[in-house]
């Protein structure tokens, strides 16, 4: 039985819960507030030292890291190529959606969306809002060539950079340009048991 410590607005916690619907794999949802701190706790810090959301729980192991558990989660199954250079390609995309991408998108809609506190982030908004539009100007030119980002098929590549990019305009980012990203989302979407990030 799998666990999935997880706040829902997050997009790095909503990853593994879309992963988790198109796989059908069952799960249970444990709330973490992180607003409250919950995650902080020395009862969470045990399951992750870092005192972050994701975790995936599986029997009595605990694996902390988004990106880290689709990996995990989609060994053997479609999401994930079977051709080693294809997985490679794989986890480019990812390493960049956590290097390049989520710092910058998910850190603005973090402070904007989620805290309400956009005029004490003025400054920092300002700088990563340039950095996270640099992200999504290599996605659109990617994506020009490409239905999905690797290998012409959805894979957790796409689920990792789609949980925060498909939400960016809750960051104040404007996406009315980026054609190709607009067209992908539409890709992702209709994918089979795809669900959303907030329950509708």
């Amino acid at each position: 039985m799998y666990k999935l410590y997880n706040f829902q607005p997050s997009g790095n916690c909503y990853k593994i819960r879309l992963l988790l619907a198109q796989l059908e794999i069952p799960f249970e949802s444990i709330h973490v507030d992180i607003l409250k701190n919950e995650s902080r706790t020395s009862a969470f810090m045990e399951k992750n030292v870092h005192g972050r959301v994701p975790v995936l729980q599986h029997n009595e192991k605990y694996l902390p890291e988004s990106n880290a558990a689709l990996w995990y989660l989609a060994k053997g199954s479609q999401y994930l190529p079977e051709d080693e250079f294809e997985q490679a390609q794989v986890l480019q995309w990812m390493f960049f959606e956590q290097c390049s991408h989520e710092p910058n998108i998910a850190a603005v809609r973090y402070w904007i969306s989620i805290l309400g506190k956009e005029s004490q982030f003025l400054e920092q908004i300002e700088q990563k809002r340039h950095a996270g539009y640099a992200a999504l100007d290599v996605m659109e030119s990617h994506l020009s060539c490409n239905t999905y980002f690797v290998g012409e098929k959805y894979s957790i590549a796409d689920i990792a950079l789609y949980a925060y990019t498909h939400v960016a305009h809750e960051g104040g980012f404007n996406l009315s340009e980026y054609k190709n990203i607009n067209n992908w989302f539409k890709s992702i979407e209709s994918q089979p048991n795809h669900v959303t990030l907030v329950k509708s």
